[in-house]
């Protein structure tokens, strides 16, 4: 009589052990036989589609894992070369900033004597209004125009003129006070701002303009040269009056100290 397997046994005991009871030539009429072979058989089987499947699962585990990490290899490549884009691009809009106000700053600026130009006045003398007009307090302006300055460039020639123009700029930034404001008006023509100063107090700081011009050393020019003064046109703006009507007031005021002799300040 066949011995039972123990409960206990492990696995592969009770297989080997199976395995022999069909091999055993004293079983083969045993009418169990045929049932139990076909149930090995079939446990057998179902052993191999197991071991199967743990093969494809163990590769379908490796492959996710290294998808998953190639993944995160490309989320990281993206990350940094974002990261490098938004240094470049923050580079990029740094230097376009600072373009942008060196273009500003050079469009406002006269090449030549480093003041304010034209355009630059015309700016400030319309915010210097529209503040004036607001509290209701004056503000002076001064025209200045260097006397027979064409008679430099024509012995001396533009260079020199050139020379001579940026010392006279100088002399009047010089001259004037920390808050006041002065610029190249065009050609040998200057402009002085005086914001909340009544007409007395400016003219004392445009005679300061006027001596500092005179008393310039322009030895670098050749003898012969003429004395190198200014005429200046000083008027005050009224609270209320169109910023134009200034302008025009001290350009009349400049023309009266040209044909009065120059070398003066005509006030209006």
């Amino acid at each position: 009589m066949a011995t039972k397997p123990h409960p206990a046994l492990a696995e592969h005991e009770l297989v080997a052990q199976v395995e022999a009871l069909l091999a055993d030539p004293a079983h083969t009429d045993n009418p169990l036989r045929a049932a139990l072979d076909a149930l090995f058989e079939s446990h057998a089987a179902q052993q191999e589609r197991l071991a199967r499947l743990v093969r494809i699962s163990d590769g379908y585990h490796l492959l996710s894992r290294h998808h998953s990490q190639s993944l995160a290899e490309q989320y990281d490549r993206q990350l940094r070369r974002l990261e490098k884009l938004a240094r470049i691009s923050d580079r990029y809009q740094n230097s376009l900033r600072e373009l942008s106000e060196a273009l500003k700053d050079a469009a406002l600026r006269d090449p030549l004597t480093g003041l304010g130009n034209r355009r630059f006045l015309m700016e400030r003398i319309k915010e210097e209004s529209e503040r004036a007009g607001r509290k209701d307090v004056p503000y002076s302006l001064a025209i200045l125009d260097v006397d027979h300055f064409k008679s430099i460039n024509d012995q001396f020639g533009h260079e020199a003129g050139d020379t001579a123009l940026s010392r006279i700029a100088q002399a009047i930034q010089n001259a004037i006070r920390e808050y006041d404001l002065c610029g190249r008006w065009g050609g040998e023509e200057f402009l002085i701002l005086l914001p909340e100063t009544p007409l007395e107090f400016a003219r004392q700081v445009v005679e300061r303009v006027r001596q500092g011009i005179e008393e310039l050393d322009f030895t670098f020019l050749k003898q012969g040269a003429p004395r190198i003064t200014a005429s200046l046109g000083l008027t005050l703006h009224h609270p209320g009056e169109a910023y134009s009507d200034t302008l025009n007031r001290a350009d009349g005021a400049l023309l009266q100290a040209k044909s009065s002799g120059r070398n003066r300040i005509i006030t209006t």
